[in-house]
């Protein structure tokens, strides 16, 4: 079998009543590293601040939508509406929650093989109708495969020669595995 690794977890939760994006950047002035707030390139306003422990990165609008990136652990990344909120609370920002945290994407890396002839399978897979494929070598060394799982989610995986690959796109990790077992199978020859 392969062991899959998860890279980042992206999610996204809502507070209310609208944030204040001044307040929130002063308040968190030493943890604040990018925002848009007075900056007239930008059509939308967002502050983006990061933790050490837990490692999150959170980018905040106005609206309250907050977007949570950098957690390696599904767990803790569902938490993370509610760490944001206790940090917010304990600076007197005056927030709570009107849509918890759901996870939007998770990356996930593995290794299936030690070597792949990828234009062996992908001359296979162009014949599936299942698949959508996109291989230019003169561009990207991999091949970028787009496929449903179980009908309903669209998983997309980079592939290497090398048999190492990224899996974007999916929200579970059983789907994430699934997605990687179907394309570990393609690939035997």
């Amino acid at each position: 079998m392969f062991d899959v690794n998860i890279q980042n977890i992206v999610v996204a939760f809502q507070f209310e009543p609208p944030l204040n994006l001044e307040n929130i950047r002063k308040t968190f002035q030493k943890e604040c590293f990018f925002e848009t707030i007075e900056d007239k390139r930008y059509t939308f306003r967002v502050v983006a601040l990061r933790t050490r422990k837990p490692r999150f990165t959170f980018l905040i609008y106005r609206t309250g939508k907050i977007i949570c990136t950098g957690s390696k652990n599904i767990n803790e990344a569902k938490r993370s509406d509610m760490y944001l909120l206790k940090r917010f609370h304990q600076a007197g920002i005056n927030a709570s929650l009107k849509a918890e945290a759901q996870v939007q994407n998770i990356v996930a890396t593995a290794c299936i093989k030690d070597q792949i002839d990828l234009e062996k399978l992908l001359t296979h897979l162009y014949k599936d109708k299942h698949y959508r494929v996109l291989y230019e070598p003169d561009q990207f060394p991999g091949a970028i495969i787009k496929f449903k799982i179980y009908d309903k989610r669209e998983s997309t995986i980079l592939l290497f020669s090398a048999g190492k690959l990224v899996c974007v796109g999916l929200t579970e990790f059983e789907e994430i595995k699934e997605a990687i077992r179907i394309i570990a199978s393609k690939a035997v020859f």
